[in-house]
């Protein structure tokens, strides 16, 4: 199932309400209680001097990608990272038997394609384009002598680093504490603050995820993410609308959060 931007009861046009949602949308989207680690780490480049990304952005490979496009596999060679321009790109480890679980979504201004940044070692885990989307490739060769020429390259990249580093460890931290109960009640006000459009029944939440999308990011199937959500629509915690999840009872799904279990 397919949760979509579009029209809202409010009287919002789909324009408006896209508006809406995009205005949020800049922050990383993981799994984590740290609220700190929603804003996503510092612009790689923000630090840099305009001649300085002029020589950054030379050395890199400006591709454009289209929703569901794998921009780097699990196990494949590392060639250095990618700089979002634009879009949203999903991060995520796959296991032997093919089950998947999501490390995070990556806006524009984040990286992705460590924790390697140069040109060795394998990809740890596969990322794909969640949306359409507009990319550097800094190939590690030259990105390893960028960053011994301008050390705010540099210091960024380190910061980047240790910033995914948390993420990682909050994303270990939720799945060993939490239940999928819990975790699925943390990701829908976590979507809900990302994406929220205000609506006459509550707060749809504005963007593009499916049943499965939920639970690679919390750990379950997508049959249980399915069985969930109905059984909140019939306690009125949330509803289905022309394909959108809509919150109606956010305070409901605080408590869920806080005190559930399966």
């Amino acid at each position: 199932m397919l949760l979509q931007a579009g029209n809202v009861a409010s009287g919002r046009s789909p324009s408006a309400a896209a508006a809406a949602a995009a205005t949020k949308s800049t922050s990383s989207l993981l799994l984590s209680e740290n609220q700190q680690l929603m804003g996503g780490p510092p612009s790689l480049m923000e630090k840099l001097t305009i001649r300085e990304r002029e020589i950054v952005l030379k050395q890199g490979r400006r591709k454009v990608l289209s929703r569901g496009q794998t921009i780097f596999s699990q196990g494949a060679k590392h060639d250095g990272i990618f700089l979002i321009e634009s879009g949203r790109i999903r991060v995520f480890y796959s296991s032997p038997l093919g089950r998947e679980i999501t490390l995070a979504y990556w806006h524009a201004g984040n990286f992705v394609g460590g924790p390697e940044v140069f040109d060795t070692g394998i990809h740890q885990w596969s990322g794909v384009a969640s949306s359409n989307c507009s990319i550097v490739q800094l190939p590690g060769k030259e990105l390893r002598t960028l960053a011994t020429e301008i050390p705010n390259l540099a210091i960024g990249l380190i910061e980047g680093l240790a910033f995914k580093g948390k993420c990682y460890s909050a994303l270990a931290q939720m799945l060993g504490t939490r239940s999928i109960t819990q975790r699925l009640a943390h990701l829908l006000l976590q979507l809900m603050d990302l994406y929220g459009v205000e609506d006459s029944d509550g707060v749809v939440i504005a963007a593009a995820f499916t049943h499965a999308d939920l639970a690679h990011m919390v750990g379950a199937t997508r049959q249980w993410v399915t069985i969930s959500l109905k059984r909140m629509q019939k306690k009125r915690i949330v509803l289905t609308k022309r394909s959108q999840i809509v919150v109606c009872l956010p305070n409901i799904l605080e408590e869920m959060r806080g005190q559930a279990s399966d």
